[in-house]
């Protein structure tokens, strides 16, 4: 299941969601972030949001921006609270969280 979560979401941010965000290259230059190891995979980073932030991941964005690729993750934790989450997608540091004060972090980011 998580498997199929993970390529669904990854076949959709390199196709819809990440054209949405900019221009029509955006696709491509995903993809050749990806292949050449600028990024991180999806898989990786969603192993690790379920390991630390744990509940059902609601959407997934891949963005550049300030010439970097971050993923925005919006994660429906247990109890309702909804969490938004911004990684570097190089390297998988969390950069920032929004949503209620009591966010279930576990430790410093990465």
């Amino acid at each position: 299941m998580r498997a199929a979560l993970s390529a669904a979401l990854l076949l959709a941010l390199l196709g819809a969601g990440v054209s949405q965000a900019g221009d029509g290259h955006d696709h491509d230059r995903a993809r050749r972030a990806l292949e050449s190891g600028e990024i991180l995979p999806l898989r990786t980073i969603l192993e690790r949001v379920g390991r630390d932030y744990p509940g059902q991941i609601m959407e997934v964005e891949l963005e550049r921006k300030d010439a970097r690729w971050l993923y925005e993750i919006k994660v429906l934790r247990s109890g309702g609270a909804l969490i938004k989450l911004e990684i570097d997608a190089r390297d998988g540091a969390l950069l920032g969280i929004k949503g209620p004060k009591d966010k279930g972090r576990r430790g410093e980011p990465r």
